[in-house]
């Protein structure tokens, strides 16, 4: 199990928190250190189905800062993998995955039902 985080955040907290409480081991990648490849934010977009606007974290500073709102719209998949995987704070987190499903964000019935 993989989950992409970065540490203070509540949410990446409680999923941590789901998996040590139900006894899964998990390899935890912070996003603000170590960032996350260019293939494997598609590989886990493509494993995912979601559209790739559910992989930013649309309330971040950056994001905001960077005005996605209004660009992100018209990016392709490759302009949406380079600017996740050279700027981590633009990565919803926690992100994680079995190598089977790919969850982001935080939603304990997901965690519960996927992992």
């Amino acid at each position: 199990m993989k989950i992409y985080t970065h540490p203070r955040w509540s949410t990446v907290k409680k999923g941590i928190k789901f998996l040590e409480d139900n006894g899964l081991s998990y390899q935890a990648i912070d996003l603000t250190k170590d960032g996350i490849t260019y293939d494997d934010i598609k590989s886990l977009h493509e494993l995912s189905e979601l559209p790739i606007k559910k992989f930013f974290n649309t309330s971040g500073m950056l994001y905001r800062e960077m005005g996605m709102k209004d660009k992100i719209k018209d990016l392709s998949l490759e302009e949406a993998y380079k600017l996740l995987s050279e700027n981590g704070m633009l990565v919803k987190r926690p992100l994680a995955t079995n190598g089977q499903i790919v969850t982001v964000g935080f939603k304990e019935e997901e965690y519960k039902e996927y992992l």
